[in-house]
Formats: structure tokens, C-alpha cells, sequence
């Protein structure tokens, strides 16, 4: 198996997430990981901006031509953006997870990412489940 790429300065979840931090802001989408799982993605469902997400939530899901899966979204907030590119063409995911965002949110609580995991660990976190 190819080994997936993990971005440093990226925050991770087990749900393999990925979450850019800026203040109170926060980027999420797919890992590398999670893309390559699916296979071709055709279709996200995601939420509208001003939505609420929960930490540990579903807030949506992806699917692709051999599975759906559930998104869990990393912190809690509200939406405040989507990326509406991905209603048009869902396999820029499948191109390049980490530079195609999935929702942008701000968090009510930005202490909560500190349950999440840096790149180091994420790879650890990868290679056990290997």
C-alpha cells in the first residue's frame, strides 16, 4: 500500500480529517488517507453556511462509486463557507485532498482541537491501523 501523504501544520482526526487552524477559523476536509479509501468520489453532502456542527458529529458525507461514508466534523461552530466547487465536481478530492477544502467553520471553542493529532502522530495513527 502507497503510503498517504500527511501535511505538516495540519491538525488530524481519527475519522481522518483534516483541520487548519487560523485563530478562531477552521478549514476541514479529507486526509490523503481517507480519499484513497473511497476510491472515485462522485458526490458531498455538506452543510449551508451558518449551519451548526458539533465536535465528534456527523456533518455530512461523501460518497464514491464502491462507498458512502459519514464526515465528522473535528471542532464545533458554525459553517462559514462550503465549497461549492465540490457540488460541480466532487473528484477534486480525489486530485488533491488537502488544497480542496471541504467546509470552513468558526470555532465556538478553539481548545477543542487540542484532542486532535499533528502530523507525527497521525502517521503513527496510520501505520497502527495498517
Amino acid at each position: 500500500m502507497t503510503m498517504s501523504k500527511i501535511i505538516e501544520g495540519l491538525l488530524y482526526s481519527e475519522s481522518h480529517e483534516w483541520v487548519k487552524v487560523d485563530g478562531d477559523a477552521a478549514t476541514i476536509g479529507i486526509t490523503d488517507f481517507a480519499q484513497k479509501s473511497m476510491g472515485n468520489i462522485v458526490y458531498v453532502d455538506m452543510p449551508e453556511e451558518d449551519d451548526e456542527v458539533s465536535c465528534g458529529e456527523e456533518f455530512g458525507a461523501i460518497e464514491s462509486v464502491k462507498a458512502a461514508s459519514d464526515l465528522y466534523s473535528p471542532v464545533s461552530g458554525t459553517v462559514t463557507d462550503r465549497n461549492g466547487d465540490l457540488d460541480d465536481e466532487p473528484g477534486l478530492l480525489n486530485r488533491d485532498p488537502y488544497s480542496n477544502w471541504i467546509i470552513k467553520v468558526k470555532m465556538d471553542d478553539p481548545s477543542e482541537v487540542g484532542t486532535l493529532m499533528d502530523a507525527a502522530a497521525y502517521e503513527a495513527f496510520l501505520a497502527a491501523q495498517a
